[in-house]
């Protein structure tokens, strides 16, 4: 690559680790916060579910936004309202407020990934898994690596130690992307052109699923279910007959191979992110390991990560996406079961080795259907598409968060833990399937030299 590319990826790669880096760290946090403000951990699980919440709709709205105002400004924009609540949320006199700040931090680091990938892809045209490898490192290290990162951090400082720890990233990507970013075209766009309706429908629905998810810990909610439903059917309706709608769901229905591609990918966040967040609190509540130390066990997950994502992009570059979903699906199987073996005095080298096989498959799946989904949208509606892409990400780690409310509102043990792993097993073969079903890649695929 050239070193002009390198600098630019560099740029996005530095903004873009912020957001699934500040969705993870705070897990190890989870019971220092619980004791701080004195609250439950589905009281705290909030923290969570909002900052995915605001994500999900953040995604596609400044997807949209990067398409219709500038990728390089929107960029911006979005690193700043990242360095607004870095700056406001270690202040936070009480959790509503550092639910606020998180919010905002969501927003801003929502910006980033649509508007920097979609800068990739018009800037670099030869080898573009290898730059998405890259990009892919970087998040899902940063993913991968919160729990330790948060976990040093909380054990050295406390927990507002994991929001100022943003700025050095924060720092260099606004330098790179004031450097290296090209300039924007001049565009027609206006705040008109967003389906402002849509957002709102949109918007309104995934917050009444959160809600209905989050009440089955105390009993069937059957009104929430059907406001749910509702939403969703008047959004699917409204979104169909508009021109610019602000989810093409015309597109979504035309396009099967992009919506299989959406689902699995929920579905494998809602595996990964069950295990991200359920695992350090099992290690904390129930094995009693400190911070330090239950950051260090999470290592696993992305240590393998970071060493099978740049293998994973040489093989998808010579043979395409679907091998090595084949292989990282299969692993999400595998990694689930084997969390059946962690009993109350399993060793926490065992626990380690078990947690590696999750990170292998977060390095072949992330990468994997990332690239298929590419190679089925249009360059123009890369930023459209890129948002959607995340927020499918963060509809399974609403998910996730439901799920482990579900199993862990009250009390955490050894028998929680395995009741998390039997049903993200049956997930596990859910996404196998429809991995099966993917079309073989579209491209003719050459093999390349080193």
């Amino acid at each position: 690559m050239k070193r002009t590319e390198l600098l630019l990826i560099s740029a996005v790669a530095l903004g873009t680790l912020l957001n699934p880096l500040n969705t993870t760290m705070i897990s190890v946090a989870l019971t220092r916060l619980q004791e701080s403000f004195e609250l439950t951990f589905a009281d705290v699980s909030w923290l969570i579910s909002t900052y995915y919440l605001a994500s999900a709709i953040g995604q596609p709205v400044m997807g949209k936004w990067s398409d219709l105002f500038g990728r390089k400004r929107v960029f911006m924009m979005g690193l700043l309202l990242v360095t607004l609540a870095s700056c406001l949320a270690p202040l936070s006199p009480s959790f509503g407020w550092l639910i606020a700040f998180r919010v905002i931090q969501a927003f801003g680091s929502s910006a980033l990934f649509p508007s920097g990938m979609g800068i990739i892809r018009s800037q670099i045209t030869s080898n573009q898994a290898r730059a998405l490898g890259v990009l892919s490192v970087f998040s899902s290290t940063s993913a991968a690596f919160g729990p330790t990162l948060g976990g040093l951090l909380v054990h050295y400082g406390d927990w507002p130690l994991i929001f100022l720890f943003n700025f050095p990233f924060i720092l260099g990507s606004f330098l790179l992307a004031w450097k290296v970013f090209p300039r924007d075209p001049k565009r027609s766009g206006s705040l008109s052109d967003m389906d402002w309706t849509g957002v709102a429908l949109f918007s309104s629905a995934i917050f009444m699923w959160l809600l209905f998810l989050l009440s089955i810990k105390d009993g069937f909610s059957l009104w929430m279910l059907a406001v749910s439903t509702v939403l969703t059917v008047v959004l699917y309706r409204f979104e169909l007959g508009k021109k610019r709608p602000f989810i093409d769901v015309a597109f979504l229905r035309k396009n099967g191979k992009v919506t299989m591609i959406y689902l699995q990918f929920i579905l494998m966040n809602l595996v990964f992110y069950s295990i991200m967040f359920g695992m350090p609190s099992y290690l904390q509540q129930v094995r009693l390991l400190d911070a330090e130390h239950t950051g260090l066990v999470m290592l696993s997950v992305a240590g393998f990560s970071v060493v099978i994502t740049p293998l994973a992009s040489r093989w998808i570059d010579r043979r395409g996406p679907k091998p090595a979903l084949l292989l990282g699906t299969s692993t999400v199987i595998l990694g689930t079961l084997l969390l059946l073996i962690i009993q109350g005095q399993t060793s926490a080298a065992v626990i380690f080795l078990v947690l590696s096989v999750s990170g292998i498959s977060y390095g072949f799946n992330n990468l994997g259907m990332q690239t298929a989904l590419y190679e089925f949208v249009a360059k123009e509606e890369t930023g459209i598409a890129s948002g959607l892409f995340m927020t499918s990400r963060f509809i399974g780690t609403i998910l996730s968060s439901s799920l482990l409310t579900m199993l862990f509102g009250s009390n955490i043990t050894t028998s929680h833990l395995h009741g998390m792993a039997w049903v993200c097993a049956a997930i596990g073969v859910i996404i196998l399937f429809l991995t099966v079903r993917l079309p073989d890649s579209r491209r003719t695929v050459v093999p390349q030299r080193d």
